[in-house]
């Protein structure tokens, strides 16, 4: 594997630990801030906002400037951030703070995947750009329940003081070996990026993406909390149970794309929806038991994020039908989706948790889910509609020839 690969799947491993740490951190953050668990929650919200802001937005505002330049001053913007959290005197400044290192991950994502496929022979592109992602799912098996379990013991603080030091690496990293000059195609204006969002079946997958994440993120974002404060686990506990979600959700994302790849996107979407939907009704009843709350955090890994294969396939087969000019924006777009929906249920969850309770978030967000099974179902229809309509007329044609 080149060095230059390696110092981007660092970055992206350091910065899939800031966006995910912080949901082991809650508990600890809300005391420490004097703020109540909503609030924390919010900080959720609002990285997940500077990434979907962030991603089309200045992806498009920087097309101009050399890539390594730019990831360069990403991973700055990246560091920056985690320090100012660090540092952050109050609940104002650590605001600040998320959405700055937000902005830093959408627009690291948009060009990170160009530079993996530049350093590697092209017949070999798509693994590269796969290895760069591994650093996500790494983040969720090591990065989280590290950072969580740092954050216990020596203070939340001391959690972004440690992705600091490794956006220092991954910044030296790339200064030393990723190559100058990195070729790169025009980007994408924004005039150009809206016109995918003015395809109907590419804003429904759009929205299956939204509401599905935001359904799980309802109650994933006070899974902390809820570990702690209804099952009745100890802080220090906590960060090993988000080492057994982590480990749940790499063999989810195996399982989920070779579903995909079997059955169809929408066949295994629907599969997959439909078990978390049933995953999160079931956690209601579970969470107040210890070894069955454990059960039900690994099935719920396993099915959380096992969809995001099945949703990437989709999107890009849907934009080539579509806008088949604009497939790369579509992919992106659908991160943004992906970021819109962790937003949303982060800010529900925070509102059922102000005024219902903790477990309430477990069953609203089962519901919620079950309005993504709905809305794939209906695109899958819409796809056989589709392919039955362009038979009839293939065989119209042959008639009449």
């Amino acid at each position: 594997m080149p060095i230059a690969l390696l110092a981007l799947t660092i970055s992206a491993f350091a910065i899939g630990t800031t966006e995910f740490v912080i949901v082991g951190l809650i508990p600890t953050i809300a005391t420490d801030l004097s703020v109540s668990l909503p609030a924390a929650g919010l900080l959720v919200s609002l990285y997940a906002l500077g990434v979907a802001v962030g991603a089309p937005l200045l992806t498009a505002l920087t097309g101009k400037v050399p890539r390594k330049a730019l990831l360069l001053a990403l991973m700055a913007l990246f560091t920056l951030g985690n320090l100012v959290a660090w540092k952050a005197p109050g609940y104002e400044t650590l605001i600040v703070a998320r959405i700055l290192t937000g902005l830093a991950h959408g627009v690291f994502f948009s060009i990170g995947s160009i530079i993996a496929a530049s350093v590697v022979p092209k017949e070999k592109a798509a693994s590269a750009i796969a290895i760069m992602f591994t650093g996500l799912t790494v983040a969720l098996v090591t990065g989280v329940p590290l950072g969580t379990l740092i954050g216990q013991h020596f203070g939340w603080r001391e959690t972004f003081l440690a992705v600091s030091a490794l956006g220092v690496v991954a910044f030296f990293g790339s200064l030393l070996f990723v190559p100058k000059s990195v070729p790169h195609s025009k980007p994408a204006t924004v005039r150009q990026q809206l016109g995918v969002l003015a395809q109907p079946r590419l804003l429904l997958v759009y929205a299956m993406t939204a509401v599905g994440y935001g359904g799980s993120f309802i109650a994933f974002t006070f899974l902390a909390p809820m570990l702690e404060h209804v099952t009745g686990f100890s802080a220090s506990a906590v960060s090993a149970v988000m080492l057994v979600y982590g480990i749940s959700v790499a063999a989810g994302n195996l399982w989920g794309g070779k579903l995909a790849d079997r059955h169809g996107a929408i066949p295994a979407l629907k599969l997959i929806f439909a078990l978390l939907a049933v995953v999160l009704l079931v956690l209601t009843f579970t969470a107040t038991n210890k070894w069955l709350m454990l059960a039900t955090v690994l099935v719920w890994g396993a099915v959380a994020f096992g969809n995001v294969p099945g949703l990437q396939v989709y999107v890009v087969k849907q934009a080539q039908r579509f806008t088949p000019q604009a497939a790369d924006v579509a992919s992106g777009l659908n991160i943004a989706a992906f970021n819109l929906g962790i937003a949303g249920g982060a800010w529900a969850g925070g509102l059922i948790v102000e005024r219902f309770g903790l477990i309430h978030t477990a069953w609203v967000g089962a519901l919620v889910v079950l309005g993504a099974l709905l809305l794939t179902a209906w695109s899958g229809r819409l796809d056989r509609r589709d392919s039955e309509g362009a038979d009839a007329a293939a065989m119209s044609h042959a008639v009449q020839a």
